[in-house]
């Protein structure tokens, strides 16, 4: 009896990721956080952690966001 193929789908359906969706998740992270600490490096934007370990990214032209572990929420 041959092996049954794995759908690419049955375990994303019962909320359980693939090794390579993490690994391309935390890729994704790693490049958009990159990408924000040259804006904070060329001076147009500033970044602080809060005490609850987000991290407030703020703009120069007014826009402020909160940068949490699985989202960025635009608080201004």
């Amino acid at each position: 009896m041959g092996a049954m193929a794995r759908s690419s789908t049955t375990d994303a359906d019962i909320g359980i990721p693939h090794r390579g969706a993490v690994r391309r998740a935390k890729d994704a992270r790693s490049l958009v956080m990159a990408a924000l600490g040259e804006l904070v490096e060329s001076g147009k934007a500033e970044w602080s952690r809060g005490a609850t370990g987000e991290i407030e990214l703020r703009l120069l032209s007014g826009e402020v966001f909160l940068l949490g572990k699985v989202a960025v929420i635009r608080i201004a």
